[in-house]
């Protein structure tokens, strides 16, 4: 019986390394669980453009737009076969806050996904209207513990990651604020040039603009060194915060179960790609930085950052219904 059970053993292994050594041999998806268009998007096309060369085969860029902060859609993806053929652009929200955010999202991003490797990480910048008498992060920390409460953060909305920048930011400094929810970055960043919001954390490229401009004025970065698009503006790690850090981080999954010998090809491909000038600037371009890595540290990333955004959120009490 020992024997039997060996040789059926031996005989998957040896089938799955055949598999791996063939693949790919048909199309590949990436899906991205978010609509088209935005940030998302351009990362899964940067890397999906040149690793169709390398790989021999088509990297179809898929959108799957389920909602709850792409968690609907990455629900799906889990379930699919684990064969190296429909992999997923994740995301901060979609691997971090996400599951702590809405009940039973149905998955559990360490043990139901298989991380390939990371693609980048796009740092935000605070910025707050002109008529806001601050210059400095230090300023602003004491102005919202002057005005207690009811100072208001904008955001694009409920537990974005927006909303949870200022809610670490106010943990950190050891203030309150009112927090006024948009619907969007766009409607945000419309009302706070306008004046009718006076301070919020938003994407570097929504605002590069209007600070250019002099309509908003840029307080810190909200990476751990300073933005290659804002050079002179500096961290709020030191600007007051050591340590604060709010980035996105895309990176590229497959589903659990995946051979191993398929995951290290995809990361193989992923980091050349990444290392190509093409693929850098489409990414810089996009606000965000390339960040290279093996399977085992985009692994580490996803659990420091599930750890970190779970604790925030249950100690705020945040919970949306999805």
């Amino acid at each position: 019986m020992f024997r039997i059970v060996a040789a059926t053993l031996m005989a998957a292994s040896l089938a799955a390394t055949a598999a791996a050594e063939d693949y790919p041999l048909r199309p590949i998806t990436l899906v991205v669980p978010f609509p088209p268009g935005g940030t998302n998007n351009i990362m899964a096309r940067a890397v999906a453009d040149r690793m169709s060369r390398t790989l021999g085969q088509p990297v179809v860029v898929e959108n799957r737009a389920g909602g709850a902060a792409g968690t609907i859609a990455t629900r799906q993806f889990a379930k699919s076969a684990p064969d190296g053929y429909t992999l997923l652009l994740a995301y901060t929200s979609n691997l971090a806050s996400g599951p702590n955010l809405f009940p039973d999202v149905g998955y559990d991003p360490r043990k139901d996904l298989a991380p390939v490797g990371l693609v980048a990480s796009a740092p935000a910048v605070l910025v707050v209207h002109p008529s806001l008498p601050v210059r400095s992060v230090a300023e602003l920390i004491a102005l919202m513990r002057e005005t207690g409460p009811t100072f208001q953060f904008a955001s694009p909305g409920v537990g974005t990651v927006n909303h949870l920048a200022a809610e670490l930011f106010a943990q950190k400094a050891g203030v309150k604020f009112t927090h006024i929810p948009y619907k969007s970055s766009g409607a945000a960043m419309t009302d706070l040039i306008g004046g009718h919001n006076l301070v919020q954390f938003t994407p570097i490229p929504a605002a590069r603009g209007a600070i250019a401009g002099g309509l908003i004025r840029a307080l810190a970065v909200t990476g751990l060194k300073r933005s290659p698009l804002l050079p002179d503006v500096p961290t709020v790690s030191e600007s007051g915060l050591p340590g604060f850090e709010v980035s996105l981080r895309y990176g590229i999954v497959a589903p659990a179960g995946t051979p191993p010998a398929i995951i290290d090809r995809l990361n193989r491909e992923l980091d050349a790609a990444l290392a190509t000038d093409a693929v850098r600037q489409r990414i810089l371009d996009a606000g965000a930085e390339p960040v290279a890595g093996t399977p085992g540290e985009y692994a580490a990333v996803i659990d420091r950052e599930e750890t970190m955004w779970g604790a925030l959120i249950k100690s705020i009490g945040l919970k949306i219904e999805n």
